[in-house]
């Protein structure tokens, strides 16, 4: 059987053995009609808060979050409308400001591929600085202590906009809501404390939790600090349209959204498997192995303790390469000594967070990597590589026996399984 796996901007058709695969996909749904009046209704009528033209006076400084160039939000499309409905407000009154978190600054050409030409060239648009100190304004310290530090433009916005999409999160439960606050604009130091070692060991921390989960409620309780914000969250299907449209209170509304999103996203299996291909979704999201980790994640859910997991992510930027999380993973000669490097007292580390995930999978499992990367970059990150999807899964059920089994996650993390009963 041939399963099309999510790979980059297209996809990889792979040959799998009918009689021994089980496809794991997101539920259908189906897109809106009329995405635009979805979304000016939902403006107009929303969760837990008054309509978001009620809201804004006269002479307010309006602050608009978008998520960066790594998520897959509908913004060109998302964003003209909300600055469409928004047209009663002067232009030199608002500011987008790009949700980066600790990602690299996104380029003018990828704004207006994100926002459109239009919307750059008649807005202030401004990347998120998170190491810039004169940035960032301070509200109190985080629960390790460490100093709460959150965008200016943010924090001294009379409204507050914060858009972006939904989807399961492999440490956050689901990402849009409170994240595009914390850590979308926040500093590093505020970062590193909330994505710290025993946050995201925490068991609690994982696909689909938000209530006890330490890293998502930090998070909370931090986005609500600079005073309340609108929220414009969307869902989208597996051909990137929008299934559903959640604005209003902050929490409120991400409730909402979260809900919706898991009744499509959370699929039951009934059994582990020896060998489990995942993705990361495809392009955006698939741009580099660090977002990969999420797709990894999701297929170590099903994955039997000694299998074989195999995620498939383009890696067009590499990992990328001299970023935090390259050289935190080039110290540690395994990924056990990824942890134990981890787990020295004082130690941190910017994208400690992925490595600690990723070498927790690979305690797990054994992890190979289709992508662009060379053999030996895929190797310096604890990857086997994976050359052929198809032949190394047949190599391996063979090895294994009949009563072997794969399990395929065609969309990766758009898709989050989990087990019927105990392993």
């Amino acid at each position: 059987m041939i399963v099309n796996l999510a790979y980059g901007q297209g996809s990889l058709a792979v040959d799998f053995p009918a009689d021994r695969t089980t496809v794991i996909a997101p539920a259908h749904a189906p897109g809106l009609a009329d995405e635009r009046a979805a979304v000016w209704q939902a403006l107009a009528h929303p969760v837990g808060a008054p309509a978001l033209a009620e809201t804004i006076h006269p002479g307010d400084k309006v602050c608009i979050v978008f998520t960066d160039i790594t998520r897959a939000t509908p913004n060109d499309r998302l964003i003209p409308w909300l600055l469409e409905y928004l047209a009663f407000v002067p232009r030199e009154q608002i500011t987008l400001v790009n949700a980066l978190g600790t990602h690299r600054p996104n380029t003018r050409a990828e704004l207006e591929t994100l926002l459109t030409p239009a919307v750059v060239a008649q807005y202030r648009v401004v990347n998120h600085e998170a190491e810039n100190r004169a940035a960032l304004v301070p509200f109190g310290t985080t629960r390790g202590g460490a100093p709460v530090l959150l965008n200016r433009h943010l924090a001294e916005a009379n409204t507050r906009i914060i858009t972006g999409f939904i989807e399961p999160h492999f440490f956050a439960g689901f990402s849009g809501g409170p994240k595009g606050i914390m850590p979308g604009v926040a500093g590093l130091e505020t970062v590193i404390s909330n994505h710290g070692c025993r946050n995201i060991g925490d068991p609690q921390a994982v696909f689909g939790v938000n209530e006890g989960n330490p890293v998502w409620e930090e998070m909370r309780d931090i986005a609500l600090r600079p005073g309340p914000s609108f929220l414009l969250n969307v869902a989208m299907n597996e051909q990137r349209r929008i299934t559903g449209v959640f604005a209003g209170d902050l929490l409120a509304a991400h409730r909402a959204g979260t809900e919706f999103v898991r009744a499509t996203a959370m699929q039951k299996v009934a059994a582990p498997f020896e060998v489990v291909v995942t993705t990361n979704s495809g392009y955006p999201l698939d741009i580099n192995l660090y977002q990969g980790i999420k797709g990894l994640s999701a297929g170590a859910r099903v994955v039997k303790p000694g299998g074989a997991l195999i995620l498939a992510a383009e890696c067009r930027e590499g990992l990328p390469a001299q970023s935090a999380y390259d050289r935190l993973l080039r110290q540690a000669e395994n990924p056990e000594a990824v942890l134990a490097l981890l787990a020295r007292p004082g130690f941190a580390w910017p994208e400690q967070w992925q490595a600690q995930i990723q070498a927790l999978v690979q305690r797990k499992a054994t992890c190979l990597l289709h992508s662009s990367l060379p053999d030996d970059v895929v190797r310096a990150a604890h990857f086997q590589p994976c050359a052929e999807i198809g032949a190394e899964v047949a190599r391996r059920l063979a090895a294994l026996g009949p009563q072997a089994r794969v399990a395929v996650l065609p969309q990766g993390p758009l898709t989050i399984p989990y087990l019927a009963g105990p392993t």
